[in-house]
């Protein structure tokens, strides 16, 4: 078995996909902006984003038609410097909740949402100190 991306259910797919690649700056892989499907990838990692259009996947299960509410997913992006991409994104139209500010002794992160109220972490890992 072998992870392939984690799948955001979205109703304004356009919305999303601009957040996604224009605000974050991920790599569409097929630049299908209206969607129904694209995949985003990082500049580096394995690691994927996916959009799918709720109401495409609705027409499969059918208890995806309601409107989702409350915080149902948690993106992580690692960066390497996080107040230069906190400084890059909102100057693409970000809006930071959070941060940027120590999580533990060995992270730091920022949060914001996307058009749909998905959380996203901005990761950056400090290295162990003493």
């Amino acid at each position: 078995m072998e992870f392939a991306q984690v799948r955001l259910l979205v109703s304004d797919f356009a919305a999303c996909y601009r957040f996604y690649a224009d605000v974050l700056g991920l790599k569409p892989q097929s630049g299908a902006t209206n969607g129904p499907y694209e995949k985003f990838s990082p500049a580096t990692g394995s690691a994927g984003i996916a959009l799918q259009d709720r109401a495409m996947m609705a027409e499969v299960l059918g208890e995806l038609g309601d409107e989702a509410s409350g915080h149902r997913s948690l993106v992580v992006l690692r960066v390497d410097d996080l107040a230069a991409t906190c400084e890059q994104i909102t100057s693409r139209g970000a809006t930071l909740l959070h941060g940027p500010a120590p999580m533990t002794d060995r992270m730091r992160v920022a949060h914001l949402k996307d058009p749909e109220g998905n959380l996203v972490e901005l990761q950056e890992w400090l290295l162990l100190r003493g």
